[in-house]
C-alpha cells in the first residue's frame, strides 16, 4: 500500500475516536495537528493535542490513539505526541465539527 492511501487509513481511523465530552471525533476537532507515515518500515507519527492540559481524558485519548492506528495492516510502531503548542482554540474545528455542536 502506498504511503498516501496508508495515510488515509489512519485520518479514517482517527476520525472513528470522541472525546468523552464532546460528541465530535478528535480529528474534526482540530487536535490532531500531524499525521505522518514514515517509510521504510511504515512506522506512524502523530503529534496532537488535547483541548484543555486538564483535560479528564488527558491519558486515555492518546493511548486509544495509539492502539487503534497500530491495529490498521500495514502499519508498524505508532508514536504518539501531545503537545500544547499551539494551544488548541475553536477555530481549530472543521466546519463539519462546528455545524456537529451548533455554533455554525
Amino acid at each position: 500500500m502506498d504511503k498516501e492511501a496508508l495515510k488515509q487509513k489512519v485520518i479514517d481511523c482517527l476520525q472513528t475516536i470522541y472525546d468523552p465530552e464532546i460528541p465530535v471525533n478528535i480529528y474534526e476537532l482540530g487536535l490532531i495537528y500531524e499525521t505522518e507515515i514514515l517509510p521504510p518500515l511504515n512506522n506512524v507519527q502523530i503529534v496532537m493535542t488535547l483541548t484543555a492540559p486538564g483535560c479528564p481524558a488527558a491519558q486515555s485519548i492518546p493511548l486509544e490513539v495509539e492502539q487503534k492506528v497500530k491495529e490498521i495492516d500495514g502499519i508498524n510502531e505508532v508514536t504518539v505526541e501531545v503537545t500544547w503548542d499551539p494551544p488548541w482554540n475553536r477555530d481549530m474545528m472543521s466546519e463539519t465539527a462546528r455545524l456537529e455542536l451548533g455554533m455554525m
